[in-house]
């Protein structure tokens, strides 16, 4: 045609055009086939299997929820199941060789030396756009490669007993003696067992009670050694034995407390300051308990230190670790440093319920009291859902038990006496089969008083 282009010649050396196969439709191309570069993300390991705990011990009165081991793929009530990989492995699906934190999320890009990408073999780089009319001529600054997060390293599994004390703890002894057990299993044969079975269905009605948001109790006392991790451990213990949802015992004392022992673990690895930096809304309840340490008969619990002189826990790793543990778990039993520590303030502000430890001794009785009358100034009503245990760390003690009973209910608060027990004064893990009969009655009546306190707490 006049005007038309002439055809295009190929360049000297080109490939000559290719032609359709038979049959083909015209216009189309040769089908190719071509499979997309994909850039592997590397140090993700694969999801850990469960690890199975040691069995758990039972000692417990009837009508409560048998608990599953430590590790258990799933567990009756756990929304999911818990299977994450135990505090001393990284959680399935969050953690890199090497013990590292996974890095920022986002897309994966493949970073080559001075930000560019290198071309394809065989194909010349594209040109450079020609700048708009008007526009600078100087092309922009390069940008450089993408620089990932810089992950944190995981901290080492520290050992909650120095090996060589291990065997020093010797053969733990049973609560009661011989003599007293044998009297009371004589007395029972005379006794109504209906009535028995009635009080402790009833009681374990009250531990069961359903729950629509996390309920915190705080566990503190005046002074230290009267018992007061004891106490949290036997009340963690107990909600793990009765209730079918996830429990976690927090240990918040800034001083080198003594809850992992008395929870039975053998080593710990994050802490509460640990778990703080990692925690964010996106996480299940399978990520978070990969960073917690299973309890043998069921439960979690959260160390606040590694039993190393470090730096205190703070009020704001606190309440951190506290509102976003809530969504996971039913009932968070805080083991609270003495009073009057900013932490143990406000722990006991903000719980749902409160648990005062006092010694039976005069002294003890008269500094608790001072604490109730110091709860009961506060901006809420902190008092009705406040529990004092009573607590006997001797065998001979002088102090009349009703008296002090008396003194602290004065203040308008429930009190529950915890008699002498051998096998928690003699230190280190609490087997609650070697418990005395009246200690074990002792603990799941504080559990169920503090429950029922909490799910009234709106």
């Amino acid at each position: 045609m006049p005007g038309a282009r002439p055809p295009v010649q190929p360049l000297p050396g080109a490939h000559p055009p290719v032609e359709p196969m038979p049959g083909a439709q015209p216009g189309v191309g040769p089908v190719v086939p071509h499979a997309p570069a994909v850039v592997p993300r590397t140090g993700l390991p694969q999801a850990a299997a469960p690890s199975a705990g040691p069995a758990g011990e039972s000692g417990w009165a009837v009508g409560a929820a048998q608990p599953g081991a430590a590790g258990d793929a799933a567990r009756p009530g756990l929304p999911g199941g818990v299977v994450g990989t135990g505090h001393s492995g990284v959680p399935a699906g969050h953690g890199h060789p090497g013990g590292e934190f996974p890095f920022a999320s986002g897309p994966v890009e493949a970073a080559h030396p001075g930000g560019e990408p290198h071309p394809a073999p065989g194909t010349s780089p594209a040109p450079a756009p020609s700048p708009a009319p008007g526009a600078s001529s100087t092309a922009p600054a390069p940008r450089g490669p993408h620089t990932p997060q810089t992950p944190l390293h995981a901290p080492e599994s520290v050992p909650t007993v120095d090996p060589r004390l291990a065997h020093a703890l010797g053969r733990p002894q049973h609560g009661e003696s011989v003599a007293r057990r044998t009297g009371r299993s004589i007395r029972k044969l005379a006794g109504s067992a209906a009535q028995d079975v009635a009080e402790e269905t009833r009681i374990a009605r009250e531990l069961q009670q359903p729950v629509t948001t996390g309920r915190v109790i705080a566990v503190t006392s005046i002074r230290g050694g009267v018992g007061k991790s004891t106490m949290a451990a036997l009340l963690g213990r107990t909600f793990n034995h009765y209730r079918h949802d996830p429990v976690l015992t927090l240990e918040a004392d800034a001083a080198l407390g003594t809850l992992p022992v008395r929870m039975g673990a053998d080593s710990v690895r994050w802490a509460a300051a640990d778990l703080a930096r990692i925690l964010n809304p996106a996480m299940q309840l399978t990520d978070v308990t990969g960073y917690l340490v299973p309890v043998s008969d069921g439960g979690w619990l959260l160390p606040a230190s590694q039993g190393r002189v470090g730096a205190p826990l703070d009020i704001r790793t606190y309440r951190t670790v506290t509102l976003a543990l809530r969504r996971y778990f039913a009932v968070t039993v805080v083991d609270c440093e003495t009073l009057p520590g900013e932490v143990a303030r406000t722990a006991m502000d903000t719980a749902h319920a409160r648990v005062v430890v006092a010694p039976m001794t005069a002294e003890g009785v008269n500094g608790t009291r001072q604490v109730l009358d110091w709860l009961g100034q506060l901006p809420h009503s902190a008092l009705s859902s406040t529990v004092v245990a009573l607590t006997a760390n001797s065998p001979d003690v002088t102090l009349d038990r009703a008296t002090a009973v008396a003194h602290l209910k004065e203040s308008g608060v429930h009190v529950v006496t915890v008699p002498y027990d051998r096998h928690l004064a003699q230190g280190g893990p609490i087997r609650t089969a070697l418990l005395g009969q009246e200690t074990r009655a002792a603990a799941i009546t504080l559990a169920a008083e503090a429950m029922t306190r909490a799910v009234r707490m709106r």
